[in-house]
């Protein structure tokens, strides 16, 4: 498993209780969500890097990050 890094992150009250409705919906933390969001969405753009990629390069760009 990757390491996971913690930052704070600052959304509107509304932004995060739809985020939360929706979490529950599909049962996962709030936490948990959001990555699944940025993940889905960074897949779709093309940007998530492929597992096992070891120089950790942007595929759009090919600069490391």
């Amino acid at each position: 498993m990757a390491a996971k890094k913690a930052f704070p992150l600052r959304i509107s009250e509304d932004i995060f209780q739809a985020v939360r409705r929706w979490s529950d919906d599909e049962l996962r933390s709030v936490n948990a969500q959001i990555e699944y969001v940025l993940r889905d969405a960074l897949r779709k753009a093309g940007r998530l890097p492929r597992p096992g990629d070891q120089n950790n390069e942007s595929p759009e760009t090919g600069k490391n990050k």
